[in-house]
């Protein structure tokens, strides 16, 4: 995920209607019209940001899940995620500790001079593709999707770019 270079925190895709022009979807024939729907993505697993990192962990090892969301315990608006490999390797340098808060440790999603990218279920998976490859707006590669809402007042699920080779490998 592009990053910041002044916060360290990811920059978001901006919004747009299409991919861009640039971008050669390496699976369309393969895709048939899906979308993200088809992928059938687990639901989102959020945590607060003032929960232990010891928490976050545990949840998402269980789960067999590689990133979690974090989100507001009043509003549940999203706030970033949590990146459990990167988590692994913040305790394995001592850069956290397991009884930090997850707000310690969770890369922020910046807010302002920029439109997030939206991404429902609704959406082609050829859309889908160009955002994990870059080809949308000219935003760097990036590892995992937050599927929401049209509006983008739930969370709904993460889709990753392994969920989407998966569904290519089903569909061959």
């Amino acid at each position: 995920m592009a990053k910041d270079a002044a916060t360290d925190a990811p920059i978001p895709a901006t919004d747009s209607n299409t991919a861009n022009g640039d971008y050669q979807s390496l699976w369309a024939d393969k895709y048939r019209g899906a979308t993200v729907e088809d992928l059938d993505p687990p639901p989102a697993l959020s945590i607060s940001p003032t929960s232990p990192i010891s928490h976050a962990l545990m949840s998402g090892l269980e789960r067999d899940y590689t990133h979690l969301t974090v989100t507001n315990a009043e509003n549940r608006s999203l706030l970033g995620y949590i990146s459990i490999p990167h988590l692994q390797s913040l305790l394995r340098e001592g850069k956290v500790r397991d009884t930090d808060k997850v707000e310690e440790a969770m890369l922020k999603f910046r807010r302002k001079g920029r439109k997030y990218r939206v991404i429902t279920t609704e959406t082609p998976l050829e859309e889908l593709e160009a955002f994990f490859e870059g080809g949308v707006d000219g935003v760097g590669k990036q590892d995992f999707a937050v599927v929401t809402d049209g509006s983008r007042k739930f969370v709904l699920g993460v889709a990753t770019k392994a969920d989407l080779e998966n569904f290519v490998k089903r569909r061959a």
